[in-house]
């Protein structure tokens, strides 16, 4: 349930509701308009009296939430959240631009491949340092090196840092390091790993699970804000359908559908949702066009020679005309 404030209610008739809402064994969310507050009403899903609310001062109506997840939804926040990652913006009306290698596989590589993006017009720097693969014999990526790579990257070039998190123990390490945490497909549901992240400061990169609904990408989201971290971003990265041509199938219709029902960014990695290289960057489009507030694209200086996902990395010249393209599909439907 929601609880709206008359425009112009006062701060201790505010304070008043929060109070009741906490005695009566909830936790009360404050989401601060222009013109009213709206407090919702987090916890189990027992019968509310909605009475009991509605006769405070500086209420104006409560409104029951009929969807499963409360915090991420736009019944408890109409307006769209921003998310900084370092000094960039996602939710507003620019394309935040995510770029990097899959994996940081030594210091010249992504060095080079920071450079790269930086010059081309990418605003964050991505890498993986730990590594989830579907084989115990793959790269699994170079852990505290490869953090420290990173960190090297930053400081020469700029862009803020965003990197996957695969356990609750990796985060006071991680946390050194990176601007971003990111929580990869297989842990979409690692629901202990959620709570951990979601008490971080940092924001948190939500990758939609390979098979999972939109419904249980939100909840997924809701475990983060529920422990206090709203700063997520959900990323569209593809899902597995019976199609063969692509490694996973693009739920294009993901993107207009969650930017109605959450106010949290919503962004798209076409190099996982297709795989191949060339198609890419028409797929980025597409995103863009169907409302995407941002993109993540692997970008390796030597595909062929890259440890993990090399067929879906863009060679650095293809991704600047990735981005020259996204910029002209953005002014064209009023971003920029």
């Amino acid at each position: 349930m929601i609880i709206i404030m008359r425009a112009g209610a006062t701060q201790i008739q505010v304070e008043n509701v929060v109070k009741r809402i906490e005695k009566d064994g909830f936790v009360a969310h404050l989401s601060d308009g222009s013109e009213r507050t709206i407090i919702g009403l987090i916890g189990d899903d027992r019968p509310i009296d909605r009475r009991t609310y509605e006769v405070m001062e500086g209420v104006e109506k409560s409104v029951q939430v009929l969807q499963p997840f409360k915090l991420v939804s736009r019944d408890l926040q109409d307006h769209d959240s921003i998310v900084k990652v370092g000094e960039v913006e996602f939710g507003g009306m620019g394309i935040g631009i995510i770029a990097g290698p899959c994996s940081v596989e030594d210091r010249s590589q992504l060095l080079e491949s920071a450079h790269a993006v930086k010059e081309a017009g990418a605003q964050a720097l991505r890498g993986g340092a730990f590594k989830p693969r579907s084989s115990p014999y793959s790269f699994q990526g170079l852990g505290e090196e490869g953090l420290q790579i990173l960190a090297e990257a930053r400081e020469q070039t700029g862009l803020p840092v965003v990197t996957e998190i695969m356990t609750p123990e990796q985060l006071p390490l991680i946390s050194e390091y990176a601007d971003m945490l990111q929580i990869g497909a297989r842990n979409m549901q690692n629901y202990e790993l959620l709570k951990t992240v979601g008490r971080s400061t940092l924001p948190v990169l939500l990758k939609r699970g390979m098979m999972a609904t939109l419904e249980e990408l939100l909840m997924s989201a809701e475990y983060i804000l529920a422990e206090g971290n709203r700063n997520v971003i959900l990323c569209e990265r593809g899902i597995r359908t019976f199609e063969k041509y692509t490694r996973n199938t693009t739920d294009i219709n993901a993107l207009p559908v969650l930017k109605s029902l959450t106010h949290l960014p919503v962004i798209l990695d076409p190099s996982h949702g297709v795989g191949k290289w060339n198609f890419v960057t028409p797929v980025a489009l597409a995103g863009i066009a169907a409302g995407a507030d941002g993109l993540i694209i692997e970008v390796h200086p030597n595909p062929e020679q890259a440890l993990s996902d090399g067929g879906q990395s863009l060679l650095p010249e293809r991704f600047v005309d990735l981005v020259l393209k996204t910029h002209a599909i953005a002014t064209t439907i009023g971003r920029k």
